[in-house]
């Protein structure tokens, strides 16, 4: 864990990856995370944690699958929302955004269940800054 303050913005700057989060910092077994997203990343589930999305810039959709039927949220800048555990998701980005994510430490990026996984996204549990 970081003694100093982390610049969002220079943490963000220091990689060009897609869907590719990087660990910015901890809080007791949690990781912050903050990601560059375009286009879509894949429906899939977390059995057993809740998922909390905080956009920075740009706008995320994430669509849900819910018993009532699936319906798709939209977060703006400087929006928050958190997916419910055993909720199936899929975030997406039309024109891009910036995002910040927190997760238990070693939550995979694609849930514990999903979809198959395309060539753009990263399948991991988050990479050191």
């Amino acid at each position: 864990m970081a003694n100093e303050p982390i610049a969002l913005a220079g943490a963000l700057a220091s990689f060009d990856a897609l869907w590719s989060p990087r660990i910015v910092t901890t809080v007791n077994d949690y990781d912050v995370r903050v990601a560059k997203v375009e286009g879509e990343h894949v429906w899939h589930v977390h059995d057993h944690t809740d998922e909390f999305f905080c956009v920075l810039d740009g706008e995320l959709r994430i669509g849900l699958r819910e018993a009532a039927g699936e319906r798709t949220v939209v977060l703006p800048k400087g929006s928050v929302f958190t997916v419910p555990r055993g909720t199936e998701h899929r975030p997406s980005s039309l024109s891009g955004a910036s995002i910040l994510m927190f997760e238990p430490t070693g939550t995979p990026t694609v849930g514990d269940r999903h979809e198959a996984v395309p060539g753009h996204v990263d399948a991991t549990t988050g990479h050191a800054l």
